[in-house]
């Protein structure tokens, strides 16, 4: 396949994809699975063409992802983060890591693999999904009190390197029988990457705020060019020097989100629509990879898992994080516990496994679309109604 036909052929499905859109909106249905259904629909078999190349679909969603979180940093204020950072990193360190062991338990009893596979597909949907929760709270336009709302995008946002790290050991492990968790160098090796992620983020996005700041560019158009050179320097600086690429993102985010004095409107709108542009090739080309002839063999046993996963596993986890926090109102524990939103990012995680060919790896992955599937509907469905029935719901900051 040519590059013009790979550029018209990606372009013509956004295209379809936006355009479908409002529709989509009018329903109730979310735009992501809009998206993901045009790939889904057209990529694996219709008009003669075939789309099956686990590599490229990993590394389009993982650099997505990647924008979707830095832009999800520049839209959040120091003051929500000042207010959040501790229930939402205990949620996304501590959160992740129960509601990995507490569904690999459950798997383990209702699938026929082993503890390390089920161990490792729990982690692969322990993360809550921050496109998910970002383009879902915005559309609806939905503010609660207590910070409830804060404190999901601060997990969302910061869960993915315990979840990442998880699933890349696990993978190690799963292809190789003989290989131990040794939980002290897993622990540093979460350090190392936070701490190296933290930095770079840091360092790189004052940086940038300095020199913008300092500069006062005439020419409002190149503020968000500028950005987006600070954001990749920040990003993958940290990538190739050992931290985690998405948390570097999100603190490269915040850091000039909230720190340019001059252009913070062009620099919304570009980076927003470059969000959204992310969130399409995402789900599209995670819809070209799924073939509709393997879901109907897993429907079936996805149904179970998948509902304990939201009904179980993520309620205890959350409930046990909360432990230490007093004063947080059982309302908003109620409404952590049920609104963990899963979204591509479980998808991308599953496809390491995948690539690596660790066994029963694709019957994964296909089976955490049905996850997504149903935590989008009934989670995502939950969002506005819940918040209503448990008076979260707050018209005005």
């Amino acid at each position: 396949m040519t590059t013009e036909i790979l550029m018209i052929g990606m372009s013509i499905l956004i295209v379809i994809g936006i355009l479908l859109h409002h529709p989509s909106r009018t329903l109730g249905v979310p735009s992501l699975l809009i998206f993901m259904g045009v790939g889904l629909s057209l990529g694996n078999g219709e008009f003669n063409f075939v789309y099956d190349n686990l590599d490229r679909t990993a590394w389009i969603g993982a650099l997505a992802l990647n924008v979707i979180v830095f832009v999800g940093g520049l839209n959040t204020s120091t003051e929500k983060i000042k207010v959040s950072y501790k229930e939402g990193g205990v949620l996304a360190s501590f959160g992740v890591i129960f509601t990995s062991i507490i569904f690999s338990f459950i798997l383990y009893f209702l699938l026929d693999f082993n503890f390390i596979t089920c161990l490792l597909f729990a982690a692969i949907v322990s993360s809550t999904d921050a496109a998910a929760v970002f383009s879902i709270l915005q559309s609806k336009k939905l503010v609660l009190k207590e910070q409830t709302d804060t404190v999901l995008e601060f997990e969302s946002a910061t869960n993915d390197p315990v979840a990442m790290l998880m699933v890349i050991v696990l993978t190690e492990m799963a292809l190789s029988s003989d290989q131990s968790i040794a939980g002290s160098a897993l622990a540093l090796n979460l350090l190392s990457q936070i701490g190296i992620a933290l930095i770079f983020g840091f360092v790189a996005g004052k940086i940038a705020v300095y020199l913008l700041n300092k500069i006062k560019l005439s020419e409002y158009g190149l503020i968000p060019v500028f950005v987006l050179a600070s954001f990749v320097i920040a990003s993958y600086g940290a990538e190739l020097s050992g931290g985690n690429i998405l948390l570097a993102s999100y603190v490269a985010g915040v850091v000039i989100g909230n720190g340019i004095k001059h252009g913070k409107l062009v620099n919304q709108h570009f980076f927003n629509s470059l969000s959204w542009l992310a969130q399409a090739m995402m789900f599209i080309v995670l819809g070209l990879q799924i073939f509709p002839q393997t879901l109907v063999s897993v429907f079936s046993i996805s149904i179970l898992p998948a509902l304990l996963l939201i009904f179980v596993a993520r309620p205890l986890a959350v409930q046990l994080c909360y432990l230490p926090f007093v004063k947080a109102s059982w309302q908003k524990r109620v409404y952590i516990s049920f609104i963990g939103l899963k979204g591509a990012t479980p998808i991308v995680f599953a496809l390491i496994p995948a690539a690596a060919g660790v066994p029963g790896a694709i019957d994964i992955v296909h089976m955490v679309f049905f996850f997504v599937l149903f935590s989008i509907f009934i989670q995502g469905g939950a969002i506005g109604p819940l918040a209503d029935k448990l008076g979260l719901r707050r018209e005005n900051k």
